[in-house]
Formats: structure tokens, C-alpha cells, sequence
């Protein structure tokens, strides 16, 4: 018998947004997860609010919120927010109800900006990090660094010389500027929309763009993030935050650090053994200009075999960074909140991480 299509709407609602949502769907465990590391942190987010006044967006919702627009790829807060408005799985994971409201995109990101202030991306990340720790998923001893290109939201049209007042543009939308045969520089010019990108590139043979460096420090067990760091772009800021990223790490015992052929200088081999960490680098080929800071008395053990070959997971983080979570492009501006959005992206990578293995250690 063919059922009718009647399409009146239902005035009440049986069922919770707790009991649509399947109980083996992925959220549920980064679901968990994330209220692990939101009640660790409840301490350091009631220090950002005062004790009176009108009730602002809850600190909460608001990070679960970007989590689901990082792990969803939903380019800005208002595709988020229009999402949040139909979709009951969105609802369930905020922490909202069928028939609560949903904040304006303009609210939204000014509430962001409060958690921008706070420095709220890096106690996430560490809260979501001790417990993997407390799980025995991290690795103290083994780790790899690298390095990534973050190209900045800026365009070749803003980096212009510093000195000079920028020539009227032309009419329309998309003014024509002609550079051709100017030598341009960081010294000499800047962008216009994000004065903190830089221009570079990352190999040779390729365009130089306006952007930042990206690095992570990666555990090889388990493939996780230990930390993140944003830098401008400059030739030597991979080694520089690889050292300091090394100097971060808790303990003073012996670790052992893979990374690729960029690290291969005698400075940063140098710098590393100082640090009681075992520079396990892919070797540079030996030139008339260039020699290997790496010799025999490193690549003869059977561990630095087992580093070349787990830092290539480094790059399964990026990425999901890059193409998951909406990095490769930018699409914000200034140092201080492309850090913040490469830190919660990468707590987020983690939790996506963790999910299966904590879920295989309870089985």
C-alpha cells in the first residue's frame, strides 16, 4: 500500500537530540573526550569573565562550536551558524537545544575574540594533551619536527614598499597594479591587509607566496602533536622553532628527534645535541658547497632507520590541517590569531587521533 505524503508540520517534539544521534556515531567519542578537556580548563575560563552583568555565550559551546567547524571544514562562523540552526547533530555536540536561538555570526566571533585574549587555544591543546598522557599514548623519548607553508589571507596586489604612499588605485573592484621588474623584498615592502605575513617560498623552482610558518612537534608512537608554533617566514625559522619547541619539552633525559634534510646544518645538529636530543636528520647530499652535519655515529643505529621512516607521519597532520580544517588558505589576519586557529587545529587533529584508540583500549 503506497503511504500518503502528508507534510504537516508537528507542533512538540518526543525525542531529545540526545537519543536522534546513533550511539556508534564519531562524534560521541570526541564528544567525551572534548568535555574531558573543557572541565580541565573550566578554571582558567571562569578567569576571563566577570561576576555580574548580562550572561554572555558560554565559553564551552563556543569551542565545541569551532571544533565542528574545523572537523566539518565550514569556511566562515556564518555557514557555521547557519548549520548550527537546522542540523540536530550540530545542536547535540554545542550543547543546544531544539528550540534554543543561535547566535548571530557578528556575537559569535566577538565572544571568539575574548577566548583569543585568553590564550584559551594553547590550554585546550594542553588539556586535550595530558589526557592522552594519562591514557599512556605519548612518547617522552621519540619525536619528529616540520615544518609547512600557511599561506597568509592577503593577495599580491597589498605588498607594497613601506615608504611610499600607495598609488591611487584604479576604479572597480579589482584594481590593476603592474610590478613587473620591481625587485620587492620583506625589507623594503609589506602587506597592506596582513602586515605580519611574509613573502617567501618554501623550495626553490616555485612561487614565493605571502605567508606564515606553521611547525609541530610530533611523538612517533602514536602520531600525535605535542606542540605548535606559528612563525614568520624566514629561511631559518624551521630550525629556530624546532629549537624551541625542543627546549619546551618537560624532563631532562635524553629524546631523539627526526626531521628532513632542511634541519641538516651544523648550528641547528649542534644546538640539538646541547639539548641531550639525538638529531636523527635526513642527511643533505654532500656537494662542493654543502657537507652532511650527519655522520655515521648516528645513522649506523637501527633508531634512526625507525625515525626516517615515522617522520613521514608528520605530514599525514598537516595534511588534515590543510585540507580538513581549512588551513591551506588562511582566513584570518595577524600572528597572534593564525597561531591561535593553527593550535586549536591541531588539538582538534589530536582528538580526531585519539578517538579510535581510546575507543579500541576500552574494548
Amino acid at each position: 500500500m503506497r503511504g500518503s505524503d502528508e507534510q504537516s508540520g508537528s507542533m512538540f517534539s518526543y525525542l531529545s537530540p540526545e537519543e536522534r544521534v546513533p550511539q556508534d556515531h564519531p562524534l560521541r567519542g570526541i564528544r567525551r573526550l572534548t568535555d574531558r578537556a573543557l572541565t580541565r580548563l573550566s578554571p582558567r575560563l571562569g578567569t576571563l569573565y566577570v561576576k555580574f552583568g548580562r550572561p554572555s555565550v558560554p565559553p564551552e559551546q563556543l569551542l565545541r562550536a569551532l571544533l565542528l567547524q574545523a572537523l566539518y571544514s565550514i569556511r566562515s562562523e556564518r555557514q557555521l551558524m547557519e548549520q548550527l540552526d537546522f542540523n540536530i547533530l550540530f545542536r547535540w555536540f554545542v550543547g543546544l537545544s531544539l528550540d534554543e536561538p543561535v547566535w548571530s555570526p557578528t556575537t559569535f566571533s566577538k565572544n571568539r575574540n575574548r577566548l583569543l585574549e585568553g590564550d584559551v587555544a594553547a590550554a585546550f591543546f594542553e588539556a586535550v594533551l595530558m589526557h592522552a598522557d594519562s591514557k599512556q599514548l605519548l612518547s617522552h623519548e621519540h619525536f619528529t619536527v616540520d615544518g609547512t607553508l600557511l599561506e597568509a589571507w592577503a593577495s599580491h596586489k597589498s605588498f607594497q614598499r613601506k615608504q611610499d604612499p600607495p598609488d591611487p588605485p584604479d576604479p572597480g573592484p579589482n584594481p590593476t597594479i603592474d610590478f613587473k621588474g620591481e625587485r620587492r623584498g620583506n625589507a623594503t615592502h609589506q602587506s597592506t591587509t596582513d602586515p605580519d605575513a611574509r613573502l617567501y617560498k618554501k623550495t626553490a623552482g616555485r612561487e614565493a607566496r605571502l605567508g606564515y610558518l606553521g611547525h609541530l612537534l610530533m611523538e612517533n608512537r602514536t602520531g600525535l602533536i605535542v606542540d605548535a608554533l606559528v612563525t614568520p617566514a624566514t629561511g631559518r625559522g624551521e630550525r629556530e622553532a624546532a629549537l624551541v619547541m625542543i627546549s619546551r619539552r618537560p624532563g631532562d633525559h635524553p629524546i631523539t628527534v627526526g626531521a628532513d634534510k632542511a634541519y641538516d646544518t651544523r648550528e641547528c645538529v649542534t644546538e640539538l645535541r646541547h639539548m641531550r636530543a639525538t638529531p636523527h636528520v635526513a642527511q643533505y647530499p654532500t656537494g662542493r658547497c654543502r657537507h652532511s652535519a650527519i655522520d655515521r655515529r648516528t645513522t649506523r643505529h637501527g633508531g634512526y632507520t625507525i625515525s626516517q621512516r615515522k617522520r613521514k607521519q608528520v605530514e599525514q597532520a598537516f595534511g588534515w590541517m590543510k585540507t580538513i580544517a581549512l588551513l591551506r588558505k588562511l582566513r584570518h589576519r595577524g600572528g597572534p590569531r593564525v597561531e591561535w586557529m593553527f593550535t586549536f587545529a591541531a588539538a582538534a587533529f589530536n582528538l580526531v587521533r585519539m578517538r579510535p584508540l581510546i575507543d579500541a583500549e576500552a574494548v
